[in-house]
């Protein structure tokens, strides 16, 4: 009779296990992506999750229902922490940066996003960061889109004179400048 308790406790974990390592890895509902800058001798990266709008609120106040509301930590995507790569000392929104690897999250308000990096990457986003593990946080203005970008998308913008980090998703765009 143990024996069979223990056997279905079992079954039960593993079905549960296999759930979730499915519904995060093998085919998450925000699919994983990359974007990639290369240039001379400096090579950007950000990995993310892509999670999609579907007809939800997504920026707002917590009382309307937002799914990111304002003034609270968002991790610029799903599932795991977003990270930044730069393999040369940059120029991240007119402070220095040096190279390394950093977890880089948003607190979203109406008219601008406080961008942070954190030294703690490679942890499950869903979870706050270590906050005394900040190296800095910037201001950045959002814009307000014409069309409403389903998916959200991080990617590289290059000028004339100048690089942007842009974030863009539902009708909020943010462009952080990068030297």
């Amino acid at each position: 009779m143990i024996k069979k308790i223990v056997i279905s406790v079992l079954a039960i974990i593993l079905v549960i296990a296999g759930y979730l390592v499915y519904g995060t890895f093998i085919n998450p509902k925000s699919p994983f992506d990359s974007a990639a800058y290369e240039k001379d001798d400096l090579v950007l990266s950000v990995d993310y999750s892509r999670p999609y709008k579907k007809d939800r609120l997504i920026f707002g106040t917590a009382a309307d229902g937002a799914l990111v509301p304002y003034g609270k930590y968002w991790r610029l995507g799903a599932n795991f922490a977003t990270t930044f790569e730069t393999n040369k000392e940059v120029s991240f929104a007119g402070r220095p940066l040096p190279a390394g690897k950093y977890r880089v999250y948003a607190v979203p308000e109406e008219d601008h996003w406080v961008i942070t990096l954190n030294s703690e990457f490679g942890s499950f986003g869903y979870s706050e960061p270590d906050y005394e593990k900040d190296i800095m946080s910037v201001n950045i203005a959002s814009a307000q889109l014409m069309s409403p970008v389903e998916q959200f998308t991080i990617d590289f913008i290059e000028g004339e004179l100048s690089l942007s980090l842009r974030f863009r998703w539902d009708t909020t765009s943010v462009s952080l400048p990068i030297n």
